[in-house]
């Protein structure tokens, strides 16, 4: 004895997130972002934020691993 059960389709509905809820989050980690390559990138002279060389040891092996020249 067979039976054919049918299985009730159930629709998904996927979100939507508006633009204007999405903006702030993308500048913000845009803005991070950009910040974070200046610390990788910045030389260690006129325009390094903290004076020393601490940033530069702290990301010296990022710093050859995205190819910006330290040495």
């Amino acid at each position: 004895m067979s039976q054919s059960t049918a299985v009730p389709s159930t629709e998904v509905a996927i979100p939507t997130i508006p633009v204007q809820e999405l903006a702030p989050w993308a500048a913000f980690f845009g803005l991070l972002g950009l910040i974070v390559i200046f610390f990788i990138s910045a030389d260690q002279g006129a325009i390094s934020i903290p004076s020393g060389t601490a940033v530069h040891e702290w990301v010296h092996d990022g710093r050859h691993l995205l190819g910006y020249p330290c040495h």
